[in-house]
């Protein structure tokens, strides 16, 4: 999992979004917590800021939207991991953005990672090499853009 937010609130305070319970997202006004379905294998994720609402485009199999009150900065915080992203300016300034998310391979990670832990003993150099195979294959869009 990962959380986009508002640079000045806490991830963990009053007022956080709940875990997302079978969606790919959960919100409050100032954040937005994004599910993955596993928590062992690492995720790629492609942050972009549009100064208008982006054409649509496919190659994605889930896909949900919200709308974020943003301070003119975002941060992405992994949880227990730490910040990936600690404090990015927003060209668009201070206001209501859209976040478009988009996510593929998410139950294809999952599913490739059960069969790697079945077949193989989790403390082998094998199995760590095979688990190294799927980083980066569960990937992640977030497009934003001031909300008119």
């Amino acid at each position: 999992m990962f959380r986009l937010h508002d640079t000045t609130v806490d991830p963990d305070g009053p007022g956080s979004p709940l875990p997302p319970d079978g969606a790919l997202i959960s919100v409050t006004r100032e954040q937005m917590w994004v599910a993955s379905l596993q928590e062992v294998v690492s995720v790629q994720l492609l942050l972009e800021e549009w100064d208008a609402a982006p054409p649509p485009f496919g190659e994605w199999e889930d896909e949900a939207k919200a709308v974020l009150y943003l301070r003119g900065a975002v941060s992405v915080d992994m949880g227990t991991a730490g910040k990936a992203v600690e404090q990015l300016k927003l060209g668009g300034g201070v206001g209501d953005y859209v976040v478009r998310v988009f996510a593929r391979n998410r139950t294809e990670v999952t599913r490739r990672y059960h069969e790697l832990v079945s077949g193989l003993d989790p403390l082998s150099d094998e199995f760590e090499q095979a688990r190294r195979t799927l980083d980066g294959l569960e990937q992640y869009l977030l497009q934003l853009w001031r909300e008119t």
